[in-house]
């Protein structure tokens, strides 16, 4: 299908058009010469995944075949790609699943049995034993569990091996049982171009030295799109790591690629246009947002939670980490770039649910601000979606609300950081430091499911470069007005309000644009 076809504009005002509005959904109607983007089918699946996978390891890219590098007495780790990764959780089996299964049944064959499985988590949360059984499956975690299965601890210092600095002084801290193996093997799934590459060893197996110095608001203000690794100052950061995590360690990456077929057939009217809709549909759709709206929001979430996607994998490629990661990038762009010709003056976002950050757990005011002016913003390549001084408008029921297990520092960021200052330079400067080393924070992201101190910061900077580029972003009918606008976003009883507002400033004629996501796509804008 061509670009065009997946590009449509308002001719009818009383038509209604969905949006997803985090546990729920949203219909409303749109001006005339609105334009909606939509994203590309799904593409086909490749039928046989662990016949895939053996054909990658076994003719990777820059590399020796995986079976030639296994020998009898070697020390192997695995790593692998945490909760954050697909959005929503994928159909069992996980690709991860059925990647390791390949390789733990090759590297038996070779008389390899030091072999360690660890949950790249950086600074994240750990998973759970629940989570980690479901990602990889019984047999797997029952074999590996909990001794030679486990999440990355970046706290642990007397597991945390310090490798070298960058050209640029960046200092390299990485997991030491990956450091001291005879091969790392490291499992990606690439759901969006920002991911794998340099980006995965590092940072995935890496500590607070290492991370902040691309996680900081200079890196996101000289980053021009962290979808788009060329022209990102995280990626170049990373990448330079990386070259010292490569003179220490012998990494062979395997990434996969994934196709946006999202939703269960059930719910398959979601990845469908409005103007397409049959009868059926919106009689399915009528009821889901019935249910939704009248179900409490903490049920809406666990019935949100449980809805899995089947997704196909599209590609899989192994070796080097370069060469690797430029056939995922073109394979990401095969199933989500979308060429779009010109900027808009409004941009409107149904905001979903979930979020690399909330998997099993609540989209928190700060991930919702993260996820529109950190990710949503960011889905492009050239130039951004809306122009400068333009206004984005986002539709969530944004809740004063946060999981106290998942998320203690981002409620001390949200009460006592932001009622300071939301400048993200001064509140790296003033706070960062003493959330990032608080020994309550730390001792609960080591031994609860907490993520690191230190996360709210990340999500903050992760938004700075969209909000100084844009002049507002309105929050349509939050249900606490109070959490948008402590995080700078205006209010506005209705769509129709916000855009009324929106139009103010922008010329007599603004182009209003439409994301209509999920799935998530990536737009190339000329």
């Amino acid at each position: 299908m061509s670009d065009n076809g997946l590009i449509e504009f308002v001719e009818n005002p009383n038509q209604k058009y969905l949006f997803h509005r985090g546990e729920g959904f949203a219909v409303d109607t749109l001006p005339s010469g609105t334009r909606l983007l939509y994203p590309r089918p799904p593409l086909p699946p490749i039928p046989n995944v662990e016949e895939a996978t053996e054909q990658a390891t076994e003719h990777p890219l820059d590399a020796p075949p995986l079976s030639s590098q296994l020998r009898p007495g070697m020390k192997v780790t695995i790593a692998f790609d945490d909760i954050s990764l697909p959005l929503p959780p994928m159909q069992t089996p996980d690709i991860r699943e059925r990647v390791i299964g390949v390789l733990l049944r090759k590297l038996g064959e070779a008389g390899v049995d030091d072999v360690h499985l660890i949950c790249a988590t950086s600074l994240h949360r750990r998973m759970t034993p629940s989570e980690l059984r479901r990602v990889l499956g019984r047999k797997i975690y029952n074999a590996f569990a909990p001794d030679r299965l486990y999440n990355h601890d970046a706290e642990d210092k007397e597991n945390v091996v310090f490798l070298g600095k960058t050209e640029k002084g960046e200092e390299v801290e990485l997991n030491r049982r990956a450091v001291e193996s005879d091969l790392l093997i490291y499992v990606n799934i690439n759901l969006v171009t920002m991911d794998g590459g340099h980006k995965s060893v590092p940072v995935g197996l890496g500590t607070y030295r290492s991370v902040r110095h691309h996680h900081n608001v200079h890196a996101m203000m000289h980053s021009m799109s962290y979808m788009d690794p060329p022209n990102s100052e995280l990626h170049h950061s990373c990448d330079r790591m990386g070259r010292i995590v490569n003179e220490h360690l012998n990494v062979f990456h395997i990434e996969s690629t994934l196709n946006n077929d999202t939703f269960p057939r059930f719910l398959g009217f979601l990845q469908k246009r409005e103007t397409r809709y049959s009868t059926w549909d919106w009689l399915n759709l009528w009821v889901n947002r019935k249910a939704t709206d009248l179900l409490p929001m903490g049920l809406n979430r666990k019935i949100f939670a449980n809805i899995f996607s089947p997704y196909g994998l599209t590609g899989i490629h192994a070796g080097r980490t370069d060469p690797v990661h430029e056939r995922t990038l073109a394979n990401i762009h095969r199933q989500q770039l979308l060429q779009v010709d010109g900027q808009a003056d409004i941009l409107i976002i149904g905001v979903p649910y979930i979020c690399p950050y909330n998997v099993n757990s609540i989209m928190n005011p700060i991930l919702i601000y993260c996820l529109v002016m950190g990710y949503f913003f960011n889905f492009y390549r050239g130039k951004p979606l809306v122009r400068r001084g333009g206004s984005i408008i986002l539709l969530h029921p944004f809740e004063y609300k946060f999981h106290p297990v998942h998320h203690p520092s981002y409620i001390d960021f949200f009460e006592e950081v932001l009622t300071d200052t939301r400048d993200p330079a001064v509140i790296e400067k003033k706070h960062e430091e003493r959330f990032a080393t608080n020994p309550r924070y730390i001792d609960l992201y080591r031994h609860s499911y907490a993520y690191h101190g230190v996360h709210p910061f990340y999500m903050w900077y992760w938004g700075c470069y969209g909000m100084d580029w844009i002049r507002q972003v309105i929050a349509v009918k939050p249900r606490s007005e109070e959490a948008a606008r402590r995080v700078g976003f205006l209010t506005a009883s209705s769509l129709r309000a916000a855009v009324e507002m929106a139009r103010e400033g922008a010329g007599p004629s603004p182009q209003i644009t439409v994301y209509h996501c999920p799935p998530i796509f990536m737009c190339d804008v000329h």
